[in-house]
């Protein structure tokens, strides 16, 4: 609806010799806080600069140029208050649109051929492979794989990929631990155990880095050690991500880009900013870059004294590798590497080459017994994402059997997790606490589950033709407020996409469920004396909230 309106907007401003792009007037219509001031609202203020006059006057030509027209039919008034321009709905002619779109759309409703069929490249979760993860890794995957969710649902194609570390401290002392004999679930026990002894030892840290010096010069002993551990964790990684439905076209591989960056130290040390420290390592110069003021000293070094290459440096090559393969590209990262990214962007800046977009996201602390606690893989204070989802999987068991209901206990399980992390904005830390997740009540995936499960019902119960013809006379309060939420999912699908944010989505699904509820309560469906147009309204509703959670990689659930 915001889209028609900004048309109209659009064409009545070029009256007025002003040439606005709709998408920049969207940005300014509004949604009043009473339906009194309209269904929609359009601001005039900061028009005022551009034709000379006061806010009010404009208001009042704009609505005078829009007139009456094929576009204006879809709405009951159209007036002037102030420097606003309101718009009233038709709500009748609003119904029987919206409803019979979705209905004869399904899946579709909300699709745009955004990206038309175009490539996007996404790579997230890039956990080290040296244990198995824990539930403060599981953010990045879930922001990622809705991303890829949502890129899809706006034809793109994308290719989601997975940065492997093979080359890192962390694996090199799993190799002088001897891990390549272990198994992956005892792989946490092992690090951190040598990690303890990295630690307190020069003597181990010195051997730590031997070992990745004969890995960069292909020792073929150690080489087979690297490979077999990476093997071991990603393979463990990989299954245990799967339990999320989160799955991966390519796995990335550090080491492969060992030899690019010879060529990437070339081109650098032309640019005059990489020298060698008084240590012997190659570093890159970042002063006068948007680094500088974020550093004590802005320097990325590239290299150790040994020569081997660092993290950021084979970063820069694997980052110019997928620049290469498709034109979008995105990447979920840390808030705790947000300076790091900057680095690397201002390296690739120099180089000549753009950067990927960025997704940065906050910490998740775990809530138990009314305390917070980040965790850390190296300090083994950490909660493993596998024993939290089982974890999960049973609560939601007993919550089935204490309700006496029915439902998948791996979906409302997983569900709630995927649910409690993506409906905070990227940037807010999460304090997760999984009985509150798990509460089918308030704003939680068991509610929107159930919801789903609810509406249903209805429709079980029914037994009649939802696709009947619509007939009713006047629409309800309650019924206008769920179909104008229904009616507003294809550009909550655009601004979570533009915003590359999957929290705008969630909190759509949870304002979406709340309006279903609030009707369910308030009008009768069976028996009713509009039992076809609410039938109808509620298999609406159940198409896009289906849709909606799907785009966060939730499963719905037909019973509950």
């Amino acid at each position: 609806m915001k889209q028609l309106i900004s048309e109209m907007i659009q064409k009545a401003l070029e009256k007025l010799n002003v040439k606005l792009k709709k998408d920049e007037i969207e940005k300014f219509i509004e949604i009043p806080p009473s339906t009194e001031m309209g269904d929609y609202a359009f601001p005039c203020f900061f028009l005022a600069e551009k034709l000379k006059q006061n806010p009010h006057q404009i208001a009042v030509e704009l609505r005078e140029k829009i007139g009456s027209s094929k576009l204006t039919e879809n709405f009951q008034d159209i007036q002037t208050k102030g420097a606003y321009l309101n718009f009233f709905l038709d709500r009748k002619v609003l119904a029987i649109n919206t409803i019979n779109k979705i209905l004869s759309q399904k899946e579709d409703f909300g699709k745009l051929d955004l990206g038309n069929g175009k490539k996007a490249l996404i790579e997230h979760t890039s956990i080290n492979p040296n244990a198995s993860p824990h539930v403060g890794r599981a953010r990045n995957a879930i922001i990622g794989d809705s991303l890829v969710r949502i890129l899809t649902f706006l034809g793109y194609k994308p290719e989601v990929h997975y940065y492997v570390n093979d080359v890192s401290k962390q694996i090199a002392m799993l190799v002088l631990a001897n891990a390549e004999k272990s198994n992956f679930e005892s792989m946490l026990k092992k690090y951190i155990s040598i990690a303890a002894k990295v630690k307190k030892s020069k003597k181990a840290e010195q051997q730590v880095f031997a070992l990745l010096n004969a890995f960069e010069h292909k020792d073929k002993k150690v080489v087979s050690k690297f490979n077999k551990i990476t093997s071991i964790c990603v393979k463990g990684q990989e299954k245990i991500l799967a339990h999320l439905g989160i799955h991966y076209d390519f796995f990335d591989y550090e080491s492969s880009y060992i030899e690019e960056t010879k060529n990437i130290l070339k081109d650098l040390q032309k640019t005059g900013k990489l020298f060698e420290d008084e240590n012997g390592r190659l570093v890159l110069n970042q002063k006068g870059t948007s680094v500088e003021n974020q550093m004590k000293a802005p320097f990325l070094v590239l290299t150790r004294n040994d020569g081997t290459g660092l993290y950021p440096l084979r970063d820069i090559a694997y980052t110019i590798n997928k620049l290469k393969i498709a034109e979008k590209n995105i990447l979920v990262l840390g808030e705790d590497q947000k300076l790091y990214f900057q680095q690397i962007k201002e390296a690739l800046k120099l180089l000549k080459y753009n950067s990927p977009e960025v997704v940065h996201y906050s910490f998740i602390l775990l809530n138990e017994k009314g305390k917070s606690k980040k965790m850390s893989t190296r300090k083994g204070d950490v909660v493993l994402l596998e024993d939290f989802l089982n974890d999960a999987i049973k609560k939601a068991q007993k919550e089935i059997a204490k309700r006496k209901t029915k439902g998948d206990a791996k979906k409302i399980g997983v569900g709630a997790v995927k649910y409690s992390i993506l409906k905070n904005n990227n940037n807010k830390i999460i304090n997760f606490n999984l009985d509150e997740a798990l509460n089918f009540e308030g704003d939680t995936g068991p509610y929107l589950l159930y919801s789903y499960a609810r509406a249903s019902s209805i429709l079980r119960k029914a037994k009649i033709n939802s696709k009947n013809k619509n007939s009713f006379s006047e629409i309800e309060l309650k019924e206008i407020d769920l179909i104008k939420k229904l009616s507003q999912f294809p550009e909550i699908v655009l601004k979570s996409y533009y915003n590359l944010n999957p929290s705008i989505i969630a909190n759509y699904s949870y304002q979406l469920a709340q309006n279903f509820n609030e009707f369910y309560h308030s009008c009768p469906v069976i028996g009713s004396e509009k039992e076809i147009f609410r039938l109808n309204l509620v298999e609406a509703f159940r198409i896009v909230l289906k849709n909606s959670l799907s785009l966060l990689g939730i499963e719905t659930i037909e019973r509950m």
